[in-house]
């Protein structure tokens, strides 16, 4: 178990750090769009759609990677004063009953909005605009398939943690 739990941490941590790259890629091409069009008084639709299409992967991307290092949104109304194994209870229950479910939801709708766009070899509407869009639309299936190899990977960490004797000792 211990080996897979690994293995899904490694690649969360190796996609999430690419990603930070991307990052800086969109910093530097907003700094040019913003140059070009208040200076030069000139833009391109496909400035500012591989700016949205960035930062879209910068989301998706770097999903698995912000709940691997628990960085993402949760109410910690009660969690914050439970015990480790309440905790480690809550996060098992939690990723099974739901993340884990609605990961495999989105993964199904969005391979097929992908599909959808890839048959009719969709491209961007707008007159200079960047051409595939199914691309970014498959971008959705497979941050979502880290979002979902990530939450099996804190799922079984979860229950790693739940059975320990060092978890069932008071605090």
């Amino acid at each position: 178990m211990q080996k897979i739990i690994d293995g899904i941490d490694q690649l969360s941590e190796r996609i999430g750090k690419g990603t930070s790259w991307l990052t800086l890629l969109l910093v530097i091409l907003v700094c040019f769009d913003v140059v070009t069009r208040y200076i030069l008084s000139d833009t391109s639709a496909w400035i500012m759609e591989l700016e949205w299409h960035l930062f879209s992967l910068i989301f998706l991307l770097g999903a698995s990677f912000a709940f691997k290092h628990d960085r993402h949104v949760r109410v910690d109304l009660f969690y914050a004063k439970f015990s480790q194994r309440d905790k480690a209870l809550v996060n098992l229950i939690g990723n099974s009953i739901f993340l884990i479910p609605w990961c495999v939801v989105i993964i199904i709708y969005s391979f097929n909005y992908g599909m959808t766009s890839f048959n009719i070899r969709e491209t961007s509407p707008d007159p200079g605009g960047l051409p595939a869009r199914y691309i970014i639309k498959f971008a959705i299936t497979f941050g979502i398939i880290l979002l979902l190899l990530q939450a099996i990977g804190e799922a079984l960490k979860a229950y790693q943690q739940w059975r320990s004797p060092e978890t069932s000792k008071p605090e």
